[in-house]
């Protein structure tokens, strides 16, 4: 069973403070990442933030001289299974399940099996069924939809664990860092991670300043983004900061 590397804690919870909207700024404006977010997937509660390395499945479309099992028939065959099997605290499952609407790729049962392992959340590029019951557990899912159909029931099929796949267009390595949470969804190459986390930090700190500034009637002009003379102020408040 194939199995992920998996990046220090500290860098993924760093990561998940900064939050989603900050990343994707980061990684636009600094590292030359143009479009790190998967479009699609929207929170099934909202008020939640999870991060970690990905454990990836491919779905492809479904043939039936390959593969006709019913959903109860032959489990270790169906590969939705797997992508949980090698599950660690704080992992994030994310599906490329090509945006199709009738296919329940986990149900409450399998995502509290996941829910059990310590994962920290769920990213399907298409649905899951069991919704209400899926929306109780201590994970983070973001989905295109709900659907009551099973996994296999009608166009897709489980196909690959653990290998690259095109999340709603977006490549996702296996173990790169995956950011969710109401804004939407980032992945984070994970070799970009460490200076990723350096850079996006003072963004919040500035972004800091500047909130106070504005919530006490400043001018937009020079505290968002800073202008000269706010950069000027930013120091020296920073300054006092560190003392």
């Amino acid at each position: 069973m194939k199995d992920i590397s998996r990046p220090p804690r500290q860098l993924v919870d760093a990561l998940a403070a900064i939050g989603s909207a900050t990343l994707a700024s980061e990684l636009y404006h600094k590292m030359g990442i143009r479009d790190p977010q998967i479009r699609g997937p929207r929170p099934l509660r909202l008020g939640r933030t999870a991060a970690g390395p990905a454990l990836t499945l491919q779905c492809m479309p479904k043939r039936e001289d390959l593969y006709n099992e019913t959903e109860y028939e032959e489990p270790e065959r169906q590969l939705h299974r797997h992508v949980l099997y090698p599950t660690q605290p704080g992992d994030m499952v994310v599906v490329d399940a090509r945006g199709d609407l009738g296919s329940g790729i986990f149900g409450e049962m399998m995502l509290t099996f996941f829910a059990g392992r310590g994962g920290a959340g769920v990213v399907v590029d298409g649905c899951i069924r069991d919704s209400a019951q899926a929306a109780a557990l201590d994970i983070g899912i973001w989905v295109r939809d709900v659907t009551p159909n099973f996994h296999a029931q009608t166009n897709i099929v489980p196909f690959a664990v653990n290998v690259p796949i095109a999340c709603s267009n977006v490549l996702v390595i296996p173990g790169d860092i995956i950011v969710a949470d109401d804004d939407g969804v980032v992945v984070v190459p994970v070799a970009l991670a460490p200076k990723l986390v350096e850079l996006a930090s003072e963004h919040v700190e500035w972004e800091e300043f500047s909130r106070s500034r504005l919530a006490a009637g400043g001018d937009l002009r020079k505290y968002y983004p800073l202008s000269p003379e706010g950069e000027a102020e930013y120091r020296a408040w920073r300054h006092a900061q560190q003392k």
